[in-house]
């Protein structure tokens, strides 16, 4: 199996700044603008800008230096700083995949790629559930993709998420992806099927357990293929629905709320 790293750097403040983006800084930099870099790496001009200002927000300090004039009504030069961080990218990617070819023997055997495993373990989210699957279908219009994402044989889960988006995360059919959704966007619906809902997302499953506080209960259900799926009620929900461990369930909850991520 061939092995190449993609990294991705963030910090609290700022988005994640990621292979598109260096590629970006590195078009704009070749181009001499910021409007033919832009162009270059198939992006927008505004995409070009809000991405900019990311990287600059990440390293704190200006990796361009932009100037009146150039081939495309402004010109952009890296600066010493955006040099470093090209090349330092650069050599992450190539350390993290020599890394990640150093586990494959001793994951033989399990099931489990490097990959999967490098990204488990690095991963921080504050959403509660976690699933990883492979994109099956994507239907896009001017504005928008729903992005559908098979987590077992029995379950997909729906993401809808902007073109911009689409385009750089890559997601593309046959592509592994991790849909995350918040427990307390997540509804619980007693029994083996749901109410008519305009809800996009239907996770058939049985109680695992449940976990009650004063106010609210976690629920967690089964879905299949070793996986779960948790939501947050109120207590007195829990209660009113006759939830217990061993009884069908459905989780519901919308596209808009299941955001994407990529190893």
């Amino acid at each position: 199996m061939e092995i190449e790293a993609l990294v991705s750097l963030r910090s609290s403040e700022s988005p994640a700044v990621g292979r598109d983006r260096i590629r970006l800084l590195e078009a704009v930099a070749r181009e001499g603008s910021i409007t033919a870099g832009a162009k270059a790496a198939g992006i927008t001009y505004k995409a070009a800008w809000d991405a900019l200002d990311a990287m600059a927000n990440l390293f704190g300090q200006p990796l361009l230096e932009k100037r009146t004039g150039g081939r495309a009504g402004g010109g952009a030069t890296l600066t010493p700083t955006g040099i470093k961080v090209i090349e330092a990218y650069h050599k992450l990617e190539t350390e993290m995949a020599r890394v990640v070819r150093s586990l494959e023997p001793h994951l033989s055997g399990t099931g489990i790629s490097p990959l999967n495993l490098v990204s488990g373990v690095l991963m921080k989210t504050s959403a509660r559930n976690a699933l990883r699957g492979t994109i099956t279908q994507i239907v896009s219009d001017a504005v928008a993709s729903e992005v559908a994402v098979k987590v077992n044989e029995a379950t997909t889960i729906y993401a809808v998420v902007t073109q911009e988006s689409l385009k750089m995360l890559g997601l593309c059919v046959g592509r592994e992806a991790v849909a995350l959704i918040k427990a307390p966007f997540v509804i619980i619906a007693p029994g083996e099927s749901a109410p008519p809902l305009s809800v996009r997302n239907c996770v058939a499953g049985t109680v695992r357990r449940l976990t009650p506080s004063e106010v609210t209960t976690e629920v967690v259900l089964d879905i299949g293929g070793e996986k779960s799926l948790a939501a947050t009620i109120t207590a007195e929900s829990a209660r009113s629905l006759g939830l217990e461990p061993g009884k069908p369930a459905c989780a519901l909850f919308d596209a808009a709320h299941v955001i994407l991520a990529i190893d």
